[in-house]
């Protein structure tokens, strides 16, 4: 992300406070938009009152010129019409959304988001990575995710010759074999995250595996490396 314009963040509950906690001191200047006014009682960072989902809200927290959007709402419903109006008013801003159910998350990626947390948490560190890993004028956000202490989620790129090309679910036993788990998988433009044990992996896919840091080490010594 190239940092030419503000950040907003969507929603001013747990998440919200939480991305609040990390931007408060770092040198984004960021607006929080939160339909409850009762949420910015003794604040003294720029804040909004008003539904996110609603494009003069939107229009209002200055979507068509901020860099990097967070959507914290708890409605899904918000959240998709919240990613889809911003999508549409700004093309290259970033977007990270939480998603409330695991059965949102395509609905919300076709929405127009970047980045779907499934969990607050992971999207919380999301962004909490993103910020520690500013570098001058351009920041990232890495693809390793850490959940809470010691666990974590990594994304690999499955190349022609793997030992996990044309491997289903139930074939490579990741959960009994070393505890980790495959959470979702990237394959082209479809987002699977309804993983079953006839679910079989493909050269070109990403997938996302969730585990402590001991399995993804002994999955990378395995399967990467």
């Amino acid at each position: 992300m190239e940092p030419k314009g503000h950040l907003i963040v969507l929603g001013y509950g747990d998440v919200g406070k939480s991305i609040v906690d990390i931007l408060y001191g770092s040198p984004f200047r960021f607006v929080v938009v939160d339909s409850n006014d009762k949420v910015f009682e003794n604040v003294d960072f720029e804040h909004l009152v008003g539904n996110g989902a609603d494009e003069d809200i939107l229009l209002a927290a200055g979507v068509k010129t901020a860099s990097f959007e967070f959507v914290a709402l708890n409605d899904d419903t918000n959240v998709i019409f919240a990613t889809l109006i911003s999508r549409n008013l700004n093309p290259e801003i970033t977007i990270v959304a939480r998603a409330n159910s695991v059965k949102s998350i395509e609905k919300i990626y076709k929405a127009g988001a970047d980045y779907v947390g499934s969990l607050s948490i992971v999207a919380g560190q999301m962004l909490a990575k993103m910020t520690a890993n500013c570098m001058g004028k351009s920041c990232r956000i890495d693809e390793d995710i850490m959940l809470y202490e010691g666990i974590e989620i990594e994304k690999y790129r499955i190349d022609k010759g793997s030992i996990l090309d044309s491997k289903s679910i139930e074939e490579l036993d990741l959960e009994g074999q070393i505890g980790c788990t495959i959470i979702g998988i990237e394959r082209g433009k479809l987002v699977i995250t309804a993983i079953k044990k006839q679910t079989t992996i493909r050269a070109g896919d990403i997938i996302a595996v969730v585990g402590s840091s001991k399995q993804i080490l002994e999955f990378k010594e395995r399967y990467v490396n």
